[in-house]
């Protein structure tokens, strides 16, 4: 009963001195009654803390003598164990936000608060924390991404955060919008020396959302990505096959620049490695991960200049020749023969006569590298051999698949059950994109026969696994025809999403769920040796 009622009686003094600085016009003259308040904290009664938690920051800035008092008293009341009191200390900590000592040292013990398990607690956390940024953006984010670069354990729960509250009111918070989005980026590329898969992408995906990158960016802006998602990939790291972390950040990470490559950003690199690294191995590359590797290569091959086609074509010929018979044989790697032609075709478009010394073709250009005066003949009729063997296979298999898919309507008309369904439509689909796959070799092997072939370089070939375009509506009266959906092979659009989700399947693989529920830490299991993280395929 007497604890009760000093308990009651500290309360009682707590409002008195509240009242006292709330009706005083010079609140200066009252120091000993903030920091009795502020000494409030050191006591073992419940509710005079949590009114404490109220009226510390209430009166913060009329004593800035006893700021650090104040704010130490603060950061013990949301270690208490009550969640009241932690829920009223963080609800009060934006208040506390005078200079930017202050800001960053409340944005850094605000976010290590975000892994609270209690729901109630995380919005008051998030609340207070959006309330602190929208007062000084640059001195709240910067020691929210110093958690993310350091690597500590709190970093998945302010990417979160980040990606929950923050990015999506960019608009609001980066102002002015030029300064703001290049010191962002800045914090940002320190931030990604060690993530994950779905990490890189959530940060990749915001800073190509900035106007610094946007349509009217200058050249050097896209430039920068590309060198920020080149130095994910590894580029300067030799090849290991083993490293199938390495393989799939580098297919990922190159399927990535896709969108950027078309704005006039170099591949050189990314070809350049795949040329000298990863051809010279590709033997003992997995074979789960070699068709990845060859459509990467593809996608990226109408974006490649003509210095880089130059250095790779040697390269796909090399491919192509282990990869087309040079007779007639039961079947053949046709993902591995359509990807390998479309990049011959894009690559060869570009600097036409390298094919002469590579496929023995008689092209003219008038330059030296013509070589016109060598004999290629032997490679003019190997490769036609294999052109040959390559077509002859893909018809007579082209005619079996025909023979095949007639049944899938009639086999699943007849199926009994849900699942059988599903199955035969997948087999029936796979099908149609194995089919496409036949078509598009004999479309590009067909124009390689003469001595001066036509190399395609445009959009007349769309991928088997791309999105398929569209067929033109019919013209109406008075109308205009509705434009064919850009396939496979036409620049990305603004948002990089117009691959036909070959983008995704690749990059997407390794983006599944960021935790970001609750939980006081959580365990990061270590990816490649050097980098740390690996990129979560698996």
């Amino acid at each position: 009963m007497a604890t009760a009622n000093a308990d009651a009686a500290e309360v009682e003094r707590l409002y008195e001195l509240g009242d006292r600085l709330s009706s005083a016009k010079d609140k200066s003259q009252h120091a000993a009654d903030y920091e009795a308040i502020i000494a409030s904290v050191k006591g073992q009664n419940v509710k005079a803390k949590q009114l404490a938690a109220q009226l510390i920051p209430r009166y913060f800035r009329s004593f800035p003598a006893l700021g650090t008092f104040a704010m130490e008293a603060m950061f013990d009341l949301v270690e208490m164990e009550e969640l009241a009191i932690r829920i009223q200390a963080i609800r009060g900590f934006p208040l506390l936000g005078k200079d930017a000592e202050f800001i960053s040292k409340i944005a850094d013990i605000l976010g290590q608060l975000l892994t609270s398990e209690e729901n109630v607690e995380r919005d008051a956390v998030h609340k207070a924390l959006m309330s602190l940024i929208r007062q000084d953006v640059k001195n709240s984010l910067q020691p929210l991404f110093k958690h993310v670069e350091s690597g500590s354990e709190i970093r998945e729960k302010i990417i979160c955060f980040l990606r929950d509250k923050v990015f999506p009111v960019k608009a609001e918070l980066l102002k002015p919008q030029a300064e703001m989005e290049r010191y962002i980026t800045d914090l940002i590329k320190k931030s990604v020396q060690d993530v994950t898969g779905l990490e890189f992408k959530l940060f990749m995906d915001f800073l190509r959302s900035l106007s610094i990158f946007g349509d009217t960016a200058p050249r050097e802006s896209f430039q920068e990505l590309i060198e920020i998602i080149q130095a994910q990939a590894d580029l300067d790291a030799q090849f290991d096959v083993s490293d199938i972390d390495h393989i799939e950040r580098w297919t990922s990470c190159i399927y990535m620049a896709l969108p950027i490559f078309t704005r006039g950003a170099s591949s050189s690199k990314f070809l350049n490695y795949f040329a000298k690294q990863i051809v010279p191995v590709f033997d003992k590359i997995p074979e789960e991960k070699k068709l990845d590797l060859l459509k990467t290569v593809a996608a990226s091959s109408p974006y490649a200049a003509a210095q880089d086609s130059r250095q790779l074509l040697p390269s796909i010929v090399q491919l192509l020749k282990k990869y087309m018979p040079g007779k007639k044989v039961d079947d053949i790697n046709h993902n591995y023969v359509e990807c390998l032609l479309y990049t011959f075709h894009h690559l060869a478009h570009k600097t036409p006569n390298t094919t002469n010394s590579l496929c023995g073709y008689k092209i003219v250009t008038g330059q030296p590298s013509d070589r016109l005066g060598e004999d290629f003949s032997e490679h003019y009729k190997d490769f036609i051999e294999r052109l040959t063997g390559t077509e002859d296979t893909v018809r007579a298999a082209s005619k079996r698949l025909t023979q095949g898919m007639a049944d899938f309507n009639k086999a699943i008309s007849s199926a009994k059950t849900e699942e059988e369904k599903t199955k035969i439509k997948a087999d029936q689909q796979k099908s149609t994109m194995t089919m496409r796959s036949y078509n598009n070799i004999l479309a590009m092997s067909q124009p390689l026969h003469g001595k001066s072939p036509l190399f395609i370089g445009d959009k007349k070939i769309t991928l088997s696994w791309m999105e398929q375009p569209k067929k033109p509506a019919a013209s109406t009266a008075g109308g205009k025809r509705t434009q064919p959906a850009s396939n496979g092979n036409a620049p990305l659009n603004k948002k990089g999403r117009g691959d036909g989700g070959m983008h995704n399947q690749l990059v997407n693989r390794a983006f599944e769920g960021l935790p970001c529920g609750g939980g006081r830490g959580s365990g990061r299991g270590r990816g490649r040796g050097g980098r740390g993280r690996g990129w979560g395929y698996r």
